[in-house]
C-alpha cells in the first residue's frame, strides 16, 4: 500500500471498533504499519472473549497492508511500555501514537461511585498518559542518539470536556485533562521532534449510539469522517502542533482554549465584593449544552449539503 504515511509506524489504542477501527484502517490505507491495540472489552470496561482487534488486522492485511494485534492494557504503565516495544520490535520504529481507547460509566455525580469515577479516569486519562510516556521516552532517546524524529501523538478528547454533560463528570473531567496533557506533550516533545494534538470527534460509536441514515445519504456520524484528520496529523510533514479540533461530519472546527472573554482591571487595586458585583454580573459567559452544540453543528451540516 502507498500513501502519505508510507514507511510510518503507528499505534492506535481502542482500535477494535468504532473510531479506533476507522483510524487504523485509514492509517493503513495511507501506507502506515499499524499496531491495532484493543483490550477487547464492552463499553463499561468488562473484558470480552474474542478480541476485535484481530479482525481489524485481518482486514488491513487483506487490503495489502501490514498490521499486528495487541491486547495490552494501555492504562497499565508496564503494559503500555510493552505496547510501544511491540511496535518497535515488529516494525523497527514508531512514529505515530493515536490515543483513542475509552469506556463510559455514566451516572449523576451525586450517585456516582468511587469505582465508576476511577474506572473512567483510568482508561481515558491514564490510558492516554501511559502510552504517551513510553512513546515520548523512545523518541527522546532516538533524538539524543542523533536520529531525526518526526513523531506525532494524537489524543481523543470530547465536546463534553469544555461543555460538560449530565451524568458524565468522570468522562468530561478526563477529556479536559487530555487536552492539558496534549499541551504539555507539545511543550516537552518539541525538543525531540514530537508534535501533539487533540481531536474531539462527534461520531456514532458503541459508547455514543445513534442510527445510520438511509443508504446513499451522507452519514455525518460515521466514525470514518474523523479519520482523514487523524491521518493528516500523523504525517511527518504535518504543521499542526498543540491544536484542538472538533469534527462533525464535514464540519471541522479549530478551537482555542482558553479564550479571554473579558479583560478587566480595577484602577483602585484589589477588587472589592462591590466592584465584582458591578463589573462581573453583566459579563458572565454562558455555555451551550452538548446537545445544543450538536444541534447547531447538524444545522450547519445540513446547510452545507449540496
Amino acid at each position: 500500500m502507498s500513501g502519505r504515511l508510507q514507511g510510518r509506524v503507528a499505534i492506535v489504542t481502542g482500535a477494535g471498533r468504532g473510531l479506533g477501527r476507522a483510524h487504523a484502517l485509514r492509517l493503513a490505507q495511507e501506507g502506515a504499519k499499524v499496531v491495532v491495540n484493543d483490550l477487547g472489552t464492552t463499553t463499561d470496561g468488562t473484558r470480552e472473549g474474542v478480541p476485535p482487534g484481530e479482525e481489524v488486522v485481518e482486514e488491513i492485511r487483506r487490503a495489502g497492508g501490514e498490521a499486528v494485534a495487541s491486547r495490552h492494557d494501555c492504562a497499565d504503565w508496564q503494559e503500555a511500555g510493552a505496547l510501544v516495544e511491540l511496535a518497535v520490535q515488529r516494525f523497527g520504529d514508531l512514529h505515530v501514537l493515536v490515543n483513542n481507547a475509552g469506556i463510559l460509566r455514566d451516572r449523576a455525580f451525586a450517585n456516582m461511585s468511587e469505582a465508576e469515577w476511577d474506572a473512567v479516569i483510568r482508561v481515558h486519562l491514564k490510558g492516554h498518559a501511559a502510552p504517551s510516556h513510553h512513546a515520548l521516552a523512545w523518541w527522546r532517546d532516538r533524538s539524543k542518539a542523533g536520529a531525526t524524529v518526526k513523531a506525532s501523538v494524537i489524543h481523543t478528547s470530547s465536546i463534553a470536556a469544555y461543555l460538560g454533560n449530565f451524568g458524565q463528570a468522570n468522562y468530561a473531567a478526563a477529556k479536559l485533562a487530555v487536552v492539558a496533557l496534549s499541551r504539555v506533550l507539545q511543550i516537552e516533545g518539541a525538543r525531540y521532534g514530537v508534535r501533539s494534538n487533540a481531536v474531539s470527534p462527534s461520531a456514532r460509536t458503541r459508547m455514543m449510539g445513534g442510527e445510520a441514515p438511509p443508504a446513499g445519504q451522507f452519514d455525518p456520524r460515521d466514525p470514518a469522517n474523523v479519520s482523514p484528520l487523524v491521518a493528516w496529523l500523523a504525517a511527518a510533514d504535518c504543521p499542526a502542533n498543540g491544536q484542538y479540533f472538533q469534527v462533525y461530519g464535514s464540519r471541522l472546527l479549530v478551537l482555542t482554549l482558553p479564550q479571554i472573554a473579558h479583560d478587566l482591571n480595577n484602577p483602585g487595586g484589589r477588587w472589592t465584593l462591590e466592584d465584582l458585583d458591578r463589573e462581573l454580573a453583566s459579563r458572565l459567559v454562558s455555555y451551550p449544552s452538548v446537545d445544543e452544540l450538536l444541534a447547531d453543528l447538524r444545522g450547519r451540516q445540513a446547510g452545507a449539503a449540496p
